[in-house]
């Protein structure tokens, strides 16, 4: 086995004195949600960068359940000691220190300078150990808006969070919903699902049951579970990899296991590579911290329906960015969906994305997606500072079609002017298969209006974020379900009719979602196209839509204007416009459009 092999999120922490921790004390009792009070409340906290003037550009960092208040080196000061976020947070990256004040503070509970089982009880002069109550995520909420008053700070500019960090960004925007102007959760959910319940209640009896646990009062007794708390880290740290991942890491040596000094079984691979994991945990962290932490966040619930996740997501007044990675198994995407789906719902401002990765629920930690997840956050991060329409250049605004149906020369997209002029002023509009965002961005500079793009590549979601744009992603052929009812004014779907698999579905869910929708396609029966058929008995190819051969292109429907007008006939569709456009010469066709236009756009509605 190779060193890169044992490379982890985990891989640089220790548990080192941190050089440039603060502490701050909590005025008076902290009341607890599960009852009872704590006194005395410290909290362990870390800036970076300068707080400017107007005091609006903090960003409030909050850590998993194994982090701390170190979350980036600090200005290259700390020797060797890495941040367990370095690859976000410092000078240029994603979170920029600067531009932005950023805090990041250990939560209550913990074991790294906040309060917690290993701190001394006021009322007694021992440490709390099992004595400790029980805490909530909303407890540790409560101690960073504490924190956050007492640097005087009446606003951040964002919350951002993973995995349990994740859980309390969301707390954020709904119980101090004035206190923030956007919200990054990353690998996160309403709710644990059962599966990761109960990978943590084996994790904490495994501590408990420890000979050396000691009843929690091991540090009194000069002992620790240290069995206990690395097969806790061992088991936790399955569920942070995926199949993938462990296939990759594991599956072609798996025989050939690193020697090393362990009371752990190292026959396989993975062995070697887990026992590593969990005593290198247990030189950093106390097993009493581990137990209230993970049972925090397993008692941490903002519903499990839709209904009751807008319920509770319904006082947040923020902006949302929320990103889920597909190998992730211990906090699904289909769990950052069904929160996508509920702020769709309540009409508040979201993008997502489902960055493709094979890392797991580590891969928020780690190198191998940054520059989509890491450009996601910055271009977020950005929006939310200045909500003005930003200028990226995109050849998406025009096209490149020599000798073709679609012009000979480079010259402005005439359907989205046509598009755009068939929807009411400050209307709002979904935009499905978005792309880059181009029409949405000619629809902002003209018009205020509430705007979303659709899109499947992760890609174009970054785009349109970088265009301070919001963008969700979803496949069009599985419906559109995350939108309800009559959620916008107009729904557009501009060139992209050809490529659907299900023709009926989309459009019977166009006409759900939206009061209108507008559709615009090529026009398969336009002369040129019939003369490439017929004259040179080939597929047409050109270098626009057409631009595929045939055994390659996505345009699976091949149908004209008058084949459009007999489906929404059949269908008591309402044509309320047809307009026939001629795109070479870059005007409309008014007679005989189904042979001499070779684009459509159809307004309709129910």
């Amino acid at each position: 086995m190779t060193e890169d092999t044992f490379q982890s999120s985990d891989s640089v922490r220790s548990g080192r004195p941190l050089k440039h921790v603060q502490t701050f004390p909590i005025d008076g009792p902290l009341p607890l949600e599960m009852g009872g009070e704590l006194h005395g409340v410290v909290v362990a906290y870390e800036t970076y960068g300068e707080l400017n003037a107007a005091r609006d550009n903090a960003i409030l960092v909050c850590h998993a359940i194994s982090g701390d208040s170190h979350v980036a080196r600090h200005d290259g000061d700390d020797g060797d000691e890495p941040g367990w976020w370095d690859l976000v947070v410092g000078p240029g990256k994603a979170i920029d220190t600067d531009r932005y004040f950023v805090i990041c503070s250990n939560v209550l509970g913990g074991c790294r300078g906040t309060t917690g089982p290993g701190s001394v009880n006021p009322a007694t002069g021992r440490r709390y150990g099992a004595d400790f109550p029980t805490v909530t995520e909303g407890d540790m909420v409560e101690v960073e808006r504490r924190l956050v008053d007492g640097l005087g700070i009446d606003r951040l500019l964002a919350v951002v969070g993973g995995s349990m960090g994740g859980h309390q960004a969301l707390l954020w925007a709904t119980r101090f919903p004035d206190r923030l102007r956007g919200v990054v959760t990353l690998a996160t959910s309403t709710r644990l699902t059962t599966q990761a319940l109960a990978f943590d209640i084996v994790g904490r009896n495994a501590i408990r049951r420890d000979p050396d646990f000691k009843g929690g009062r091991y540090l009194d007794e000069d002992t620790a579970p240290a069995v206990g708390l690395a097969l806790a880290r061992m088991l936790g740290h399955i569920t942070y990899l995926s199949p993938e991942g462990m296939r990759a890491k594991f599956g072609a040596n798996r025989l050939s296991p690193r020697e090393m000094d362990t009371e752990f079984e190292k026959q396989f691979s993975v062995g070697s590579y887990l026992a590593h994991q969990g005593n290198k945990f247990v030189e950093r962290f106390d097993a009493n911290s581990y137990i209230r932490l993970s049972l925090a966040m397993d008692l941490f619930d903002l519903g499990d329906t839709p209904e009751k996740i807008a319920a509770n997501l319904r006082p947040a007044s923020c902006r949302w960015l929320v990103i889920s990675f597909t190998s992730d198994w211990l906090f699904p995407p289909s769990q950052s969906q069904d929160l996508v789906r509920a702020l769709v719902a309540l009409g508040q401002p979201v993008s997502y994305c489902n960055v493709v990765s094979s890392c797991g629920h580590d891969a928020f930690l780690l190198p191998d997606e940054l520059p989509v997840y890491g450009g996601l956050i910055g271009a977020f991060l950005e929006n939310v500072t200045d909500d003005s329409p930003k200028a990226v250049e995109d050849d998406d605004l025009y096209v490149l079609s020599p000798e073709s149906i679609f012009g000979a020369l480079r010259r402005p997209r005439i359907d989205y002017d046509q598009i755009g002029r068939l929807i009411e002023p400050g209307a709002s509009v979904l935009d499905l298969g978005c792309g880059r965002g181009s029409f949405l961005a000619k629809l902002r500079q003209d018009r205020a209006r509430k705007l979303l793009g659709l899109d499947i590549h992760e890609g174009n979601i970054l785009y349109c974020l970088q265009r301070g744009l919001d963008a969700v992603q979803a496949d069009l052929n599985s419906g559109l379900g995350t939108f309800p009812d009559g959620r916008f004014d107009y729904v557009v779907l501009s060139q992209t009719l050809q490529s659907v698999r299900d023709v009926e579905q989309l459009v019977r869910e166009m006409l759900r979602v939206g009061r209108r929708s507008v559709v615009s396609f090529p026009n398969f029966a336009y002369y040129k196209l019939r003369e490439m058929l017929l004259g040179e008995g080939r597929s047409p190819v050109s270098s626009g839509i057409l631009r595929h051969e045939w055994y390659n292109t996505p345009n699976i429907r091949f149908f004209s204007i008058t084949d459009f007008e007999d489906f929404c006939a059949k269908r008591g569709i309402t044509v309320h416009e047809r307009l026939a456009l001629d795109t070479e010469m870059g005007r409309l066709v008014e007679e005989d459009a189904n042979r001499l236009a070779d684009m459509a756009i159809f307004v309709i509605s129910k």
